[in-house]
């Protein structure tokens, strides 16, 4: 109740300095995000408003420190959205963004979770990598890359026939679908970046997308962006997140069903808090530690990754799975390196 009587506040603070509220675009644990109309410069903005807790205001306070640093080195502004600018209102950081198109979750789950061609999740890969390597050659790590926090720049769409059964069909039976009439796409959410250089935190990336040296407290570096990628690229493909599941035990069985056995260098490894997901300290503890049948039966109809991306790509889904297979290796050190990604063949 009281944010939204700060929310009012500011809708009157923006009508006094000339700009017009259109309309409420999103709504998190962080605040609102509102779209507004720059009647100085003659175009809408998002305007982020940061609740006054502590941990927001200083995440907030994290993403404006990133995204000046980017923008000083993204001539194009083509990597990542762009800060207009920003203020404290009320205890509340406001930060001011150019305005852009749905995120590719938001166009996924409007789009009844039908997957994205393989030509466009191929210029998807191209961008995305090409971003992350722009940002690791700044000694930045995004840590959070998820369907969620990659926007299209451009909302528009184009209406196609639709030839496969999507996962969850709309009711109303349609056969056609939408794609984006544009491809060109941009990260957003810089509150969880850090330098390679800080100290970092136990846990990082959001469940779905977290690299396996994360859940087994191996310590973390570039690498677990590069693991977000290979998990987000297959979400693009079929339509659904690689590993849905919100439990440690159950997230490691559903990599060993997809990718093979966990590395015994990387088991030996694991600090006390991942030594109870192990037997004795050389096997995962699956199926005998599984927390209900339900959880069993979510691990054994996940396919091998090369199965999975063949049920979904209808052509060059050799060089796929092997873009795929380099992103989502367990080992850190043998993951696809950042400038190898961008200049990978596979993602050209």
């Amino acid at each position: 109740r009281q944010f939204e009587l700060i929310i009012s506040s500011l809708i009157v603070f923006l009508y006094v300095n000339a700009d017009r509220i259109l309309s409420k675009m999103g709504e998190g644990t962080f605040g609102q995000v509102l779209e507004c109309w720059d009647l100085e410069n003659q175009e809408s903005v998002a305007i982020k408003i940061v609740r006054s807790l502590q941990k927001y205001r200083e995440a907030a306070m994290i993403e404006i420190d990133v995204l000046q640093r980017l923008g000083k080195h993204d001539f194009t502004g083509s990597r990542c959205v762009q800060i207009r600018n920003w203020f404290d209102y009320r205890n509340h950081i406001c930060i001011v963004f150019e305005k852009l198109g749905p995120s590719l979750y938001d166009f996924l789950r409007k789009n009844s979770y039908r997957s994205f061609p393989i030509d466009l999740v191929r210029e998807f890969a191209r961008q995305i990598l090409e971003s992350v390597t722009f940002m690791h050659d700044l000694r930045l790590i995004h840590t959070d890359l998820k369907p969620e926090n990659i926007l299209l720049v451009s909302p528009d769409t184009i209406r196609v026939h639709d030839y496969k059964i999507p996962i969850r069909p709309p009711k109303d039976g349609s056969v056609f679908k939408n794609l984006p009439k544009s491809s060109a796409i941009k990260l957003i959410d810089f509150g969880s970046t850090t330098f390679d250089h800080q100290d970092h935190n136990y846990v990082v990336s959001t469940r779905h997308y977290r690299a396996p040296e994360v859940i087994l407290g191996l310590g973390w570096n570039y690498p677990c962006d590069l693991w977000s990628v290979g998990c987000i690229l297959v979400e693009l493909c079929s339509g659904e997140a690689l590993f849905q599941t919100h439990e440690n035990l159950e997230h490691l069985a559903m990599m060993e069903k997809v990718l093979g056995p966990l590395p015994k260098h990387m088991i030996a490894r694991a600090d006390r808090r991942a030594e109870k997901y192990f037997r004795r300290g050389l096997r995962l503890d699956w199926p005998e530690g599984a927390a209900s049948r339900e959880s069993m039966k979510a691990v054994w109809k996940l396919p091998r990754l090369q199965n999975l991306v063949m049920q979904h790509v209808d052509h060059s889904a050799g060089d796929l799975i092997d873009l795929l297979q380099g992103l989502l290796r367990y080992d850190p050190d043998e993951r696809l390196k950042k400038m190898k990604c961008a200049n990978s063949h596979s993602v050209q």
